[in-house]
């Protein structure tokens, strides 16, 4: 009796292997990464159509305000409000093309953008982009500072509050995401300015941007982000907990504080970093109040005084930049999505 040798059936390459495998011989891997780009691609066409929007509001704000811009800036840089003749005009509206026909100012605002001219500022007789540049550090360094603080008290309440935990403690620590969600944050720089700098003298009550400076208002940043985030992160990490992953993990021995930082949490911060584009935009708008409680410098500072002088291109430019940080940072934010979460690669 002759012995036949025995057949092996061949094994599809794991679905991981061909996720990553896009050359010609693997249609999968191609496609997967066609989709991959057309997310990007399409990710960037939006940011650029809505940072196209935003300009045509700026624009159509600089040029439909009441009075005369040539007027206004002749008088800024006089310092008297006074009525001008067209022969004192004539000469700034052929240097800044105020005479112009609307769409051809139009195109020359939009080109200028595209090459990072925000135009001059009337009141300061420099580049918008000098002046924006001078103080961006201070308010990047506090808007930055106070996402990361918000980030660390949101995570550190869902994890110790949330999920099987007492009712008592999960109340409290669900309370205490509301009511910091909900404090403004002029209030809250105010109170913690009075008790912290002048009441215990822990921080110094001027302004600047010394690191124990930077603590009250980060903090005045922060607080009130972070119950937004806390209650973005919380409902999801109940949900999560009951998920039948969870239920293994724990068969396996693992223990709870493991499982919620191993595997709970990494789900349930999805609609937390989905926030984190919006919140980085009003971290940002949100400067302008707590520089002015603090006596800061930063892009606050130069807001509020633009705006009291009446220096249009300069509100202009801080208004394009700002929309530019939240169009950046939604793109950014979809972009980490996709890594948190595998089911969005596909």
């Amino acid at each position: 009796m002759s012995a036949t040798a025995p057949t092996t059936t061949p094994v599809a390459p794991p679905t991981e292997a061909l996720a990553v495998d896009a050359s010609p011989a693997n249609p999968w891997g191609r496609a997967r990464l066609l989709v991959a780009l057309r997310r990007v691609v399409g990710r960037v066409v939006a940011a650029v159509l809505v940072l196209l929007g935003a300009a045509t509001v700026v624009f159509l704000a600089q040029t439909l305000l009441p009075g005369d811009r040539a007027t206004l800036l002749l008088n800024l840089r006089s310092g008297e409000a006074v009525e001008r003749t067209a022969a004192e005009l004539a000469p700034i509206n052929e240097q800044y093309g105020f005479d112009d026909p609307l769409a051809v100012q139009y195109a020359t605002y939009v080109g200028g953008l595209l090459r990072g001219d925000l135009g001059v500022s009337y009141q300061r007789h420099a580049p918008v982009a000098e002046v924006i540049g001078g103080q961006l550090w201070p308010t990047a360094q506090l808007a930055l500072g106070a996402l990361a603080a918000a980030w660390v008290l949101a995570l550190v309440s869902v994890v110790v509050t949330a999920g099987r935990r007492s009712r008592a403690v999960t109340a409290a620590g669900s309370g205490a995401e509301a009511l910091a969600a909900s404090v403004p944050h002029y209030w809250l720089g105010v109170i913690l300015l009075v008790v912290l700098a002048v009441n215990l003298q822990w921080f110094p009550v001027m302004g600047g941007t010394s690191p124990a400076a930077t603590v009250l208002p980060v903090l005045t940043l922060a607080v009130p982000l972070a119950g937004f985030l806390g209650q973005a992160t919380r409902d999801e990490f109940d949900r999560v907990l009951e998920q039948p992953f969870v239920t293994s993990a724990r068969a396996r021995g693992m223990g709870d504080t493991g499982v919620r930082l191993r595997h709970v949490l990494r789900h349930a911060v999805l609609p937390a970093i989905t926030l984190s584009g919006w919140a980085l935009g009003a971290l940002l708008s949100g400067a302008v109040i707590v520089e002015s409680v603090f006596s800061r410098p930063g892009l606050g500072q130069v807001l509020v005084a633009a705006v009291d002088a009446r220096d249009v291109p300069v509100v202009a430019g801080v208004v394009m930049f700002v929309a530019a940080v939240y169009v950046v940072a939604n793109v950014l934010v979809d972009l980490a999505y996709t890594l948190v979460d595998p089911r969005r690669r596909s």
